[in-house]
């Protein structure tokens, strides 16, 4: 497995052995574009690659009629659906506190790299996509945990010098940047 060179946010999560890096951005920014072409490459070298992508809204992952989402909806706090091509776990929370972004890591298998998508308020080395054109303000002048953005502006005057700047529009960049990590 890689060892990855992660930068000293303010502060963090728990040390994983696996190396975790958030991608943030607006909604519209193009964020999951970006990770689905990081993904297809990194797994395309033979890196395995976890992802965990918050949301705000219910999840509906089967449809209410199949067996498993009656069993949940009957009560079960958690359902595991298996089969020979992929395994699902739903967890029902019932008014728990949604379980936090440490306790989802600790259940992922081991893997080269885990992008995590959303989570903007967790302390972890965060990549932010950023497009102007949303017309939603940057993140990364007030998140001192975002040590690079994608964009598809030139790098602005003022931006911190240890912010590493990309060409969203290159996303070849962006890989390298990622690549330079897991050295």
């Amino acid at each position: 497995m890689s060892v990855f060179k992660q930068p000293t946010p303010v502060t963090a999560l728990p040390a994983f052995t696996t190396p975790v890096l958030g991608v943030i951005g607006t909604s519209g920014s193009g964020k999951t574009t970006l990770l689905t072409w990081l993904v297809e490459q990194l797994a395309g070298q033979g890196l395995r690659v976890n992802i965990i992508k918050h949301s705000h809204h219910d999840i509906e992952l089967e449809p209410p009629r199949k067996d498993s989402a009656r069993l949940r909806m009957a009560g079960a706090a958690e359902v595991m659906i298996a089969s020979p091509y992929r395994v699902a776990i739903m967890q029902e929370l019932r008014g728990a506190p949604e379980p936090s972004l440490a306790e989802h890591l600790a259940r992922l298998s081991p893997a080269d790299l885990t992008l995590v998508e959303g989570y903007k308020w967790e302390p972890l080395p965060k990549l932010e996509v950023y497009r102007p054109s949303v017309g939603k303000p940057a993140l990364y002048p007030d998140d001192a945990n975002i040590v690079a953005v994608a964009s598809d502006i030139a790098r602005p005057e003022g931006v911190a010098a240890s912010v590493i700047w990309l060409d969203l529009n290159r996303p070849e960049q962006v890989l390298a940047w990622i690549a330079s990590y897991l050295v």
